[in-house]
């Protein structure tokens, strides 16, 4: 991490594109289903901006009321202001509750839906973009948005219709100031259109910025031991100290774009309104207009006034709320390097778990120029063993990505009981093959549920029948909960050898026809690596498994044993034929096993 270069993930065709404020149209298929709410949420809004604009007519009415004899006139006068007032009341409230409503519930959709996208995503993509920057997406992003759809957007119609309304009335009320009020309406929009532009590339970068910190951040703190076991706690702070800087560097130059665009149009607004008054006092004392139209006049002028200025303001937050919109829009429109077919076909009940590949070939998208896999075909029957051996590099553990379909490659086939995967969806297929990782994954979870997620529906006996067959029982059973124990983030109060324990269970627990086993025992020790050797040989009988493994002594009882090198294979046989014939099998087997006795 340190010395890294961070910029923010943006092209410059990015920036183009954060100046259309257009692209909030892409939040319409997330409103389409609320159609109701939203209709109510307007109306709602209709009827607070046509009562709003009523009550300068009310005071009208009550200050040219004094001049009348009647007093009965002058109380109906007030009583209609008053329900004037009440109404505006009622209707604010009513908006705000539907607005507020409708904001909350379409940003929760707009996160579960990129979440969906993103947790089906392949590896390929994460090779592109860190992972802490889709999450500030999720979450940053989408609470801008929310302030917008829940806030903003439902006060920016409410000015505009009181906008327009008010410039219709002011012209009925005095076509003379109506006429003075509209030539300086081009004066303000100007500051509006150019610095506008400035804000919305401001407010792109600036959020781009944002979710560079939070990439960084995350990075880190989920390496926390690694960084303090290499004291980097310094160089590490250092980087997310100047990512931090440059993204609050980029908000105070956003900050000051609409400062400066908020000052210059109120400053312009309330100078047309003081000179507007003037004209009006003036047409006053001429008898040209009463008192009470000049007030009501006045609070039109005020209100349209207003309601620019609080446009200007929003105007900004429109921006922002666009570089979120299409932050959100790349993520559900990236498309996948690895799709599934519009109609997969499906496998045949029973699941034999016979494997092939046929001249396959790999590249990884990262490294491009070096083949991870160069022309590999293999056949693997229905229930048999087969080791995958060679040194690291060699295309071992890229068997397994392929086989889930993490990537394709870039030619060749391979087939799940005469099946080619392109055909199937990833469900089917994956379904039948159990992985155990050579780095386990644990949830932040109790230990029960996490043996669980090899097969959600099990019953708990399934699951310590799974422990027990993966020498996970006794540990577990030792824990101050037993199963139910909480066994923190990424399984940090477990030893590497437990977690590895656990992630056995929760394949055999599966019970798929395939399996997959990587490095499975790397971490047990020799008691434990016996104990789960004799389990993972009963759970192979009747089911096809690939096992994966540098150490040698784990591999020596499979049916064969394929030994890869540069992404090829270049030997194979069982055990003892390999050590026969010489070559990289016999040289690996002859350092393991001489160290095994030197050790001794």
């Amino acid at each position: 991490m340190a010395g890294q270069q961070h910029v923010p993930p943006q092209s410059a065709h990015d920036r183009e594109r954060s100046k259309r404020i257009g692209s909030l149209r892409a939040l319409g298929p997330f409103l389409a289903p609320y159609g109701a709410m939203l209709s109510a949420a307007i109306g709602a809004l209709v009827l607070t901006a046509l009562v709003s604009l009523t009550l300068p007519l009310a005071v009208r009415r009550v200050v040219d009321g004094f001049e009348t004899e009647s007093a009965a006139l002058l109380d109906t006068y007030f009583l209609a202001a008053l329900g004037i007032a009440v109404l505006l009341a009622l209707g604010t409230g009513l908006r705000y509750y539907l607005v507020t409503r409708l904001g909350e519930r379409v940003v929760a959709d707009i996160r579960k839906a990129v979440f969906n996208k993103m947790i089906g995503m392949s590896p390929a993509f994460y090779e592109k973009i860190v992972t802490g920057e889709v999450l500030s997406r999720i979450t940053t992003d989408t609470t801008l948005l929310l302030s917008v759809i829940s806030s903003s957007v439902s006060v920016a119609l409410r000015n505009l219709l009181i906008l327009i309304g008010g410039l219709i009335l002011m012209t009925a009320t005095s076509p003379k100031l109506a006429g003075a009020v509209l030539l300086i309406v081009p004066v303000i929009i100007v500051p509006i259109l150019v610095l506008g532009r400035r804000l919305r590339v401001l407010s792109r970068e600036n959020q781009d910025w944002i979710a560079e910190s939070s990439g960084n951040a995350s990075e880190a703190l989920l390496s926390v031991q690694i960084v303090q076991a290499f004291t980097h706690e310094r160089t590490s702070a250092s980087d997310f100290d100047r990512i931090t800087e440059r993204s609050f560097d980029s908000a105070k130059k956003r900050i000051a774009t609409r400062a400066a665009m908020t000052v210059i149009v109120i400053s312009l607004v309330f100078a047309g309104v003081v000179g507007v008054l003037w004209i009006g006092a003036r047409d006053v004392r001429a008898d040209m207009m009463s008192i009470g139209e000049l007030i009501q006049f006045l609070i039109y002028a005020i209100m349209v006034a207003g309601s620019v200025g609080a446009l200007s303001e929003i105007w900004g937050e429109l921006q922002r709320a666009s570089g979120a919109t299409e932050r959100l829009v790349e993520l559900l429109n990236t498309d996948d390097t690895v799709a599934d077919p519009p109609a997969g076909v499906a496998l045949p009940m029973a699941g034999r778990g016979s494997l092939r590949f046929k001249d396959v070939r790999f590249h990884y998208p990262a490294r491009p120029e070096t083949a991870a896999l160069d022309g590999v075909s293999l056949t693997v029957e229905p229930g048999e063993t087969v080791a995958l051996v060679g040194p690291s590099g060699a295309g071992k553990s890229t068997v397994f990505q392929l086989l889930l379909r993490f990537y394709d490659p870039q030619s060749g086939r391979i087939t799940l009981d005469g099946i080619d995967l392109r055909k199937m969806d990833r469900t089917t297929f994956r379904t039948a093959m159990a992985l155990v990782p050579q780095d386990p994954v644990i949830f932040a979870a109790t230990a029960r549920e996490n043996i669980r997620f090899g097969r959600p529906e099990a019953p708990d006996a399934q699951v310590e029948v799974a422990a027990r067959a993966a020498a996970a029982h006794g540990f577990l059973s030792a824990l101050p909960d037993g199963y139910d124990t909480y066994v923190g983030e990424r399984g940090v109060m477990l030893s590497g050898g437990q977690k590895q324990r656990i992630a056995i269970a929760r394949a055999i627990l599966r019970d798929a026809p395939v399996l997959l086993l990587d490095e499975a025992t790397s971490a047990l020790d020799a008691e434990n690596e016996h104990a789960v050797q004799d389990a993972v040989a009963g759970l192979s009988a009747g089911r096809t498994t690939l096992i994966v493994a540098h150490r040698l002594a784990t591999v020596k009882q499979a049916d064969r044993i394929l030994v890869f090198d540069h992404g090829q294979i270049v030997a194979e046989g069982t055990h003892d034929s390999l050590v026969a014939q010489g070559g990289l099998y016999a040289r690996l087997a002859r350092l393991q096993f001489t160290e095994g006795r030197t050790a001794k």
